[in-house]
């Protein structure tokens, strides 16, 4: 799949065109998540991108979207009232689950929030909701309209100014915000919900974070915001939220959706290098970074080639023998191993001009309490690994030009 951004247009529930953009990651994609905005916000907001680029990092791709009359979208900020905007979430989702995977994961900023958590639990393939500085009643977000409210409910609509910025809004509008509070939908989701909220939030109260966390069933999580502000606007504030949320929902995702990606790899390796010895290699859905050290020619930002090799040998060995542990039904505990690469000068080199010979150095660390029939039986089994037996044969590798 292109890992650079695509931009389209969703059609929205009410017919008119919504400027959407899917990014998705350059390695295999752990899932797929709707972002939703915080309130006349637009996706292409520089805190919008941080919090967007910093999960699509997570292995995320992610659509994001402007809400009517917002950014590049066609319609009225208040033409659809926050019911709207919630159907446009599910939009949103079908679109995914057209062109990735059906979203497992919604995020929401601030108002945004508050639709996610209302448009959950109608998607069926959302398994995690996550909040930021979301409040727990969207009429809340009224204290941040700077006009004649009272002018808007009497004539119907009126100019309100929000962030600097000039919206018309509707009475309809104003109606729909306090009709539709997320708690009731927060009791009927039966995936995880994560909020995370700053306590000096001056546009959404932390009390609002309070609110949503009694109303949600478990599993649910709060994380608190620190110093933040409520747009995030510190860059390191946006990729701290991103990342908490990408190792919270790594809990609740299904690993299916990686099945479902066009690009998921069902065994061996595939190895890509861009620039200088920096290598990205996909395997069975996972991406992982090899390099070699600076004093070598590399940028030193992942393990070596070799690094991995004796990393392949002590996990295959600990794997090994906690596998016939829990055959015998012993309760061995924690088994340690640790495997290093050297190349070492040998007495009979006959095969190797070099003088040098490959060696695994292989440490194992079983726990003291051990029986002696059970320390003496692991300790032989660790040398059955299928690793170690690939290892110590002789190995054949078929190097196939391309066709």
């Amino acid at each position: 799949m292109d890992p650079h951004p695509t931009t389209f247009a969703l059609t929205s529930s009410r017919g008119t065109r919504l400027a959407a953009r899917l990014e998705v990651p350059r390695g295999p994609v752990r899932a797929s998540a709707v972002f939703a905005h915080c309130f006349t916000c637009s996706k292409d907001l520089r805190v919008e991108r941080r919090l967007t680029e910093a999960l699509v990092s997570e292995g995320f791709a992610v659509l994001s979207f402007d809400f009517a009359g917002i950014g590049a979208s066609e319609g009225e900020l208040a033409s659809g009232g926050f019911a709207a905007d919630v159907a446009d979430i599910s939009t949103a989702a079908e679109h995914l689950a057209g062109t990735v995977v059906p979203p497992a994961l919604l995020v929401g900023h601030s108002l945004g929030g508050a639709a996610v958590l209302s448009a959950a639990p109608a998607i069926a393939s959302v398994r995690a909701v996550a909040t930021i500085g979301a409040p727990a009643d969207p009429a809340q977000v009224q204290h941040v309209l700077d006009g004649d409210l009272a002018a808007v409910r009497r004539d119907g609509a009126g100019v309100v100014r929000i962030a600097g910025r000039s919206f018309e809004i509707s009475r309809a509008f104003l109606d729909d915000l306090a009709a539709h509070p997320p708690q009731a939908s927060l009791a009927t989701f039966q995936g995880a919900v994560l909020l995370m909220h700053a306590p000096r939030d001056e546009v959404v109260g932390i009390e609002n974070a309070e609110a949503l966390y009694h109303a949600a069933r478990h599993p649910k999580s709060f994380v608190t915001l620190d110093e933040a502000d409520h747009l995030l606007s510190r860059a390191d504030d946006a990729a701290y939220v991103a990342s908490v949320i990408g190792a919270w929902a790594r809990r609740y995702l299904p690993t299916a959706d990686l099945a479902l990606h066009k690009g998921y790899e069902t065994g061996g390796a595939t190895a890509v290098s861009s620039d200088g010895l920096r290598t990205v290699v996909e395997s069975r859905g996972f991406a992982m970074v090899l390099d070699e050290p600076l004093g070598a020619g590399g940028t030193q930002e992942g393990p070596t080639p070799y690094d991995h090799l004796a990393v392949a040998l002590a996990a295959c060995t600990v794997m090994t023998m906690r596998l016939y542990a829990q055959r015998k039904g012993w309760d061995v505990g924690e088994i340690r191993a640790r495997a290093a690469h050297d190349r070492v000068h040998a007495e009979d080199c006959r095969d190797d001009a070099s003088g040098k010979v490959d060696v695994l150095a292989l440490d194992l660390e079983l726990p003291a309490g051990l029986e002696a029939e059970q320390r003496a039986s692991l300790l032989r089994i660790a040398g059955r690994c299928p690793v170690h037996r690939t290892l110590s044969a002789k190995t054949s590798v078929v190097t196939r030009p391309e066709r």
